[in-house]
């Protein structure tokens, strides 16, 4: 999420021209550079829990992107929530 933000960023002021260059800078593909910038299509308060998720030292992260993908695929935030909801008991469990 965060580097989704700091993308999103360096669009904005023009540091990069588009999202290949920013795949290519960051060596990363084009799909993979479209999964990251898709985050920023999360609810805000979605957005907010992600980037208020606990550090991880070792170990698995909970939650992953290829999770939140179920949740932003939903163009509705109201429908997000109810899919995120169901992440967040996943990742209890």
């Amino acid at each position: 999420m965060a580097l989704a933000i700091r993308f999103d960023q360096l669009l904005r002021d023009g540091v990069v021209a588009d999202q290949s260059e920013l795949a290519r800078l960051a060596h990363v593909t084009q799909p993979r550079m479209t999964q990251i910038m898709n985050l920023l299509n999360l609810a805000p308060d979605i957005q907010e829990e992600v980037l208020m998720l606990q550090y991880v030292t070792s170990g698995r992260d909970p939650v992953t992107e290829r999770d939140l993908r179920t949740v932003v695929r939903h163009n509705a935030w109201v429908t997000q929530r109810r899919e995120w909801k169901r992440v967040k008991r996943r990742m209890n469990h």
